[in-house]
């Protein structure tokens, strides 16, 4: 996550993030994993908030509207135990089951996000920059950007999973 903007006065947490559709699979060389829950206890236009399990820690996050390739973004770390509750009593759609893969290009680390349950088949690459117009020099592996696209958002994929879209995702 980075810094920048300025939020009632405060410095606030921005998150600068472009993303990906994926073609092929010659990024899992290499690539580390981790698995991810997460869920979402609301999903509105201002904003989202998010409960996640990784790595056995629980996290919380809330996420401001997006702006280009930005948005405000605050993450607090919570008791697992709390964060598994959570998902499973209190989020919004069904928790999203994914494994994260952190692959380097570029001097770059590319997040590459294959999901599974309601959402499996779907696979998503996500990079963090420093700034909306810092270059980015794409891998041969990636395919359609889909940055701004609400539907290729978590939030969206909790209430609208993949394995409901047919061929072709849902209209904006």
């Amino acid at each position: 996550m980075n810094q920048g903007g300025e939020l009632f006065g405060d410095k606030a947490r921005v998150e600068i993030e472009r993303k990906f559709l994926l073609e092929g699979d010659a990024w899992r060389a290499g690539a580390e994993a981790v698995r991810v829950r997460q869920g979402f206890l609301a999903a509105t236009e201002r904003c989202t908030v998010r409960v996640r399990t990784v790595l056995g820690r629980g996290v919380m996050t809330i996420k401001g509207p997006t702006r280009g390739f930005s948005r405000h973004e605050f993450e607090y770390e919570i008791p697992v135990e709390d964060a598994e509750f959570l998902l499973e009593g209190f989020c919004v759609g069904p928790v999203i089951d994914k494994v994260r893969h952190r692959v380097s290009h570029a001097g770059l680390v590319w997040e590459i996000d294959v999901f599974e349950g309601e959402n499996a088949g779907l696979v998503l690459a996500e990079v963090e920059l420093d700034s909306e117009d810092q270059p980015v020099e794409l891998p041969p592996w990636i395919g359609e950007e889909v940055t701004g696209d609400e539907r290729y958002y978590n939030a969206y994929l909790s209430r609208h999973p993949h394995s409901t879209w047919g061929d072709a995702p849902p209209p904006e």
